[in-house]
């Protein structure tokens, strides 16, 4: 009887050892500190401007010159990622994120706002996360035998900073100015930088290298290697090309018009109530991914979106606000288990040395179509109500899970273990100081 009701705390204990680390808990650390700090920007942002005479273009046109950075550059940063230490360049994006949000604190906090500046910080630190973010996916495998479970920990860890960050915000810019958020947002970058620096990153498998030679030809073929890497696997462009049906006609429209519909009809505590019920559910679709462990990670990943239909759909029936909350908590759940499953594929099906641009792919494809839905979402609205744009938006996402399940490369895609493509298969090899440092 004893040694039965050991045998699950023993289970729990080794699970826990194959995610928890001296080096994992600092990358956790860095990821969930960083992204407090994110999530408290736009408060900053639309605080800041409105206080400063602008209007609501301005933000948008601030929010815009980051992404368009971001999406822009991420490729590149995933070359870069393939070729040289993935943790000096996250130091180094996170230092110029420190620097250039100190500068906007600044100026705000001496009343001088002009909007191309804030522009053009914008832009750079998107240019930054262009950098920063294509390591990611190479780090969480090389701190954690257990990727899902890193993956689903990360993924609750943000989705909790999520709900915080803009109520964090919006005191500090009651009982400071938007300027103390700028000055809050930097030293979140100064701590992610610090955990960063602390950070032991085993070396990577013996066939991690960069092409050599000439460094524009040698730039040119890794991008080339990577985009055949990247068509040479069904699933992943696949599951890419969907998304962008899923951006443009599912999430691009649902965000700004769930927004103006809620806070219209009920008010923007109502709409608040909902946002933090989608962030709880994001938080319960991570914990969900800690406990299941299919075999057909996609397959069960896409059945769980199915369950994002609810946040549209509720909202464009005209539901009561208790409804709407349901339907968001359901909509972050599904949507925060198919994050993990997918970002663990990712991880685990792509060899290590090229599993950077892989993932610049992957977030670059991912991202693309969201600005061409959300601008479509007004005119869509004004022609055919905003209602019926939002119950169309659930059906399609209906059709988007069907589409993923449709598709046999991704529907029957086996989970691998770390170790099939080499992630802590190996001892610690030295890799060469010219290409990768760790």
């Amino acid at each position: 009887m004893a040694g039965t009701a050991s045998q699950p705390v023993r289970n729990g204990a080794k699970a826990a050892r194959a995610v928890w680390s001296r080096d994992f808990a600092l990358f956790f650390t860095a990821r969930a500190v960083a992204r407090l700090g994110d999530t408290m920007l736009p408060v900053a942002l639309a605080a800041g401007l409105l206080q400063h005479g602008y209007g609501a273009g301005a933000v948008g046109l601030a929010m815009a010159s980051t992404a368009a950075a971001f999406a822009g550059l991420v490729v590149f940063g995933g070359v870069l990622a393939d070729r040289f230490s993935t943790r000096r360049l996250m130091i180094g994006a996170d230092l110029v994120r420190l620097g250039t949000q100190a500068l906007a604190a600044v100026l705000f906090f001496a009343g001088h706002v002009v909007l191309w500046q804030i522009c053009a910080i914008g832009f750079a630190n998107g240019v930054a996360s262009a950098v920063f973010q294509p390591g990611v996916a190479s780090t969480v495998p090389r701190l954690a035998a257990d990727i899902q479970g890193a993956n689903g920990a990360i993924r609750v860890a943000e989705s909790a900073a999520q709900l915080a960050g803009p109520a964090v915000a919006g005191l500090l810019v009651g009982f400071a100015s938007p300027g103390g958020v700028f000055a809050a947002h930097a030293t979140t970058y100064a701590v992610s930088a610090g955990c960063l620096l602390l950070l032991r990153l085993p070396p990577l498998p013996p066939a991690s290298r960069a092409a050599s030679g000439h460094r524009t030809r040698a730039f040119r073929a890794d991008l080339v290697q990577g985009w055949r890497e990247f068509l040479a696997r069904r699933w992943l462009w696949s599951v890419i090309a969907v998304w962008c049906v899923y951006m443009i006609a599912v999430w691009g429209p649902t965000v700004p018009l769930v927004a103006t519909e809620v806070v219209r009809e009920h008010g923007p505590r109502a709409y608040g109530l909902i946002n933090s019920a989608l962030g709880a559910g994001t938080v319960v679709g991570g914990l969900l991914a800690l406990r299941l462990r299919p075999l057909r990670m996609l397959r069960a990943g896409a059945i769980a979106l199915v369950g994002f239909a609810a946040f549209p759909a509720s909202v464009g029936a005209g539901l009561g606000v208790p409804a709407m909350a349901a339907g968001a908590a359901v909509a972050g759940a599904g949507m925060s288990f198919w994050g993990v499953m997918w970002a663990t594929s990712v991880q685990t099906q792509v060899p290590p040395d090229v599993l950077n641009r892989i993932h610049a792919y992957d977030v670059a494809g991912s991202l693309a179509m969201m600005p061409v839905g959300q601008a479509l979402a007004g005119p869509a609205a004004a022609a055919l109500g905003a209602g019926h744009v939002l119950l169309v938006a659930g059906a399609i996402s209906f059709a988007v899970c069907a589409a993923l399940l449709l598709i046999p490369a991704v529907r029957g895609l086996v989970r691998v273990e770390a170790a099939a493509v080499g992630w802590g298969g190996t001892p610690a090899v030295t890799e060469p100081a010219r290409t990768r440092k760790g």
